[in-house]
């Protein structure tokens, strides 16, 4: 809201309204498929909501309309506020696999320090990995604006891990969108004849990217210097439709803890057994989303686990332990208080503990969805919706 409504008369900035429209419009003119995400929205989606807002998206841009998207759209439901209109952007870029997702805020771009308190702050231009980044988040959102930095950082990350390149620059430019698009097609246009002078040209060649020979105003000189902005490249494997649902579209309501076989039991494909669970918090029922955190062989009982939860001995060494970690979420079989009585115990046992055994599985894998820890071997730094790990810096922003 703070990027286009004056702070201290709460008036409508109709100029800067008038570019972002003049903006989305040029846009559109020149082939892109443009979406608006209003501020204050509202939204967390079941599966049906997720998948009938996508086709709705996909009827309304294959009409030529420019959807707006705030609080008050049939997308929203009053079960959980996020709290920032950055999230649902970032949801909303993944849920239509957009190319781009412009985050506009009151700074030109992401800072290694704050810039209004220190004139030597640098730049941030290009980030490769959320999770490698180094910088100041600590200011929250203006008087209107409900987000900071520090959520501009988590849409960032979801967005990404999605395969959308996303971008943050200056609010009371619009026009730095259409300038920064056009210097990011050029850079692809470039690397594609680079790529294409070195071996023959194949049909997953010339259609990697359907904008690059659609709109002859992005022939831009290779050395043309974009407005100050920072962009975020998307992940080369990036999470798609369910599996982004599962990680983003759900409310969890609980943790299963598990320990490293079952981890590495789901990553092999497997489903989530109750043996491999050795902890379980919160009260949820069948059917809702969880956390799963992984907990390694040793580890003592650190803050946030559940009371008399350790996996430590007394023979147990004091080196090499990691903490524990969120590696995911998943769609549950049975209840919190289920899984409590079922947990560390081999498939065959539930229907003799509970009387009944809906599934062996206490989460099938299809319904599993984990995130990526890192992009780099051997970072067990997993990001989740929940944290960025990073300490970054600007103003405030819408």
């Amino acid at each position: 809201s703070s990027s286009i409504v004056d702070e201290n008369s709460h008036q409508p900035l109709l100029s800067i309204l008038t570019l972002i429209v003049e903006t989305a419009v040029k846009l559109h003119e020149d082939g892109h498929r443009v979406i608006i995400v209003s501020s204050g929205a509202i939204a967390k989606l079941k599966r049906i909501q997720y998948q009938n807002a996508q086709n709705t998206f996909a009827e309304l841009l294959n009409m030529g309309v420019i959807p707006i998207v705030n609080e008050n759209d049939t997308l929203a439901v009053s079960e959980i506020r996020f709290g920032d209109n950055d999230t649902l952007s970032a949801i909303t870029a993944a849920m239509v696999q957009a190319d781009y997702l412009f985050l506009m805020t009151d700074v030109d771009c992401l800072y290694d320090k704050n810039p209004r308190t220190n004139l030597d702050a640098t730049p941030i231009e290009v980030v490769e990995d959320v999770a490698s980044l180094e910088a100041d988040v600590s200011s929250a959102g203006s008087s209107l604006g409900t987000g900071g930095m520090a959520t501009k950082l988590i849409a960032a990350r979801l967005a990404t891990s999605a395969g959308v390149t996303t971008v943050i620059t200056r609010s009371s430019n619009p026009g730095n969108v259409a300038n920064v698009v056009n210097y990011c097609q050029s850079l692809k246009s470039i690397q594609q004849e680079d790529l294409s002078s070195s071996q023959p040209l194949t049909p997953a060649t010339v259609d990697e990217d359907p904008l690059s020979n659609s709109m002859p105003s992005l022939q831009l000189e290779a050395s043309t210097k974009p407005p100050l902005h920072t962009r975020f490249l998307p992940d080369p494997e990036p999470i798609r439709d369910r599996s982004f649902w599962l990680l983003y579209g759900l409310t969890a309501h609980g943790t299963i803890f598990i320990d490293e076989g079952a981890h590495r039991a789901l990553i092999s494909k497997a489903g989530l057994l109750p043996v491999g669970i050795i902890g379980v918090q919160g009260n949820f029922a069948q059917q809702e989303a969880v956390r799963l955190v992984v907990v390694s062989t040793g580890c003592p009982n650190p803050s946030g686990l559940p009371d008399g939860l350790s996996t430590a001995t007394s023979a147990a060494p004091a080196v090499d332990i990691k903490p524990p970690l969120e590696i995911g979420r998943a769609l549950v079989n049975y209840s919190a208080a289920e899984i409590a009585r079922i947990k560390g115990l081999q498939s065959t046992r539930i229907e003799g503990i509970l009387g009944y055994a809906h599934s062996e599985y206490v989460a099938l894998r299809e319904n599993v969805s984990l995130v990526r820890i890192g992009r780099e071997k051997g970072n067990r730094t997993a990001e989740t919706v929940d944290a960025v790990g990073a300490r970054s810096s600007t103003g405030q922003t819408s």
